[in-house]
């Protein structure tokens, strides 16, 4: 399912966040400290091999909405974008918070003139953010950032779960997506 805001397509997929072929750049749902964990930051660390933590550690920690990069190392992707989102009932504001990590993932793209990114649904799983509402701010945001987007022509948010993409596909559907 996709939508179109501005010049920018808005894409939702079923599938494995680190095996996204066709993106310049994936989203690590991380941790403060940048490290392999549970959920997409182990999966990423996992496929990507040693030297993604080598890079990250120099880099950390991190506050929520922080985001950072680095190479993509053994992943298809040349770039990991890493974003702190908030815990959920903890980190507050947590909804701003929330939209700064995908603002920032998305400066950061911009930057490197990539043209696709793919973000996981950041702060869903072990941060315990409700689904819906951080499906409807990831969208908002990038609805609010596509007019100065230039380089980054796709966002694509890769679900692993069949009711995470419905969620995600129920929303943009909402906002005008076919």
């Amino acid at each position: 399912m996709q939508a179109r805001f501005g010049e920018v397509v808005v894409e939702v997929v079923r599938g494995d966040i680190a095996h996204q072929e066709d993106c310049d750049a994936v989203v690590n749902a991380a941790n403060a400290e940048l490290m392999p964990g549970g959920g997409v930051a182990g999966a990423l660390h996992r496929a990507a091999g040693p030297g993604l933590a080598d890079e990250c550690r120099p880099l950390a920690p991190i506050e929520p909405g922080e985001a950072v990069i680095t190479d993509g190392f053994d992943l298809p992707n040349d770039y990991v974008i890493h974003c702190l989102g908030p815990v959920y009932g903890r980190d507050e504001p947590a909804d701003e918070l929330l939209a700064t990590c995908y603002r920032n993932a998305l400066d950061l793209a911009e930057e490197r003139r990539l043209a696709c990114i793919t973000f996981p649904a950041i702060s869903t799983g072990a941060f315990g953010y409700p689904m819906e509402e951080a499906a409807r701010i990831a969208f908002a945001t990038v609805q609010e950032k596509a007019p100065e987007l230039e380089a980054v022509r796709r966002v694509r948010f890769t679900l692993r779960g069949s009711d995470a993409a419905a969620t995600h596909e129920g929303i943009l559907k909402e906002m005008g997506g076919a």
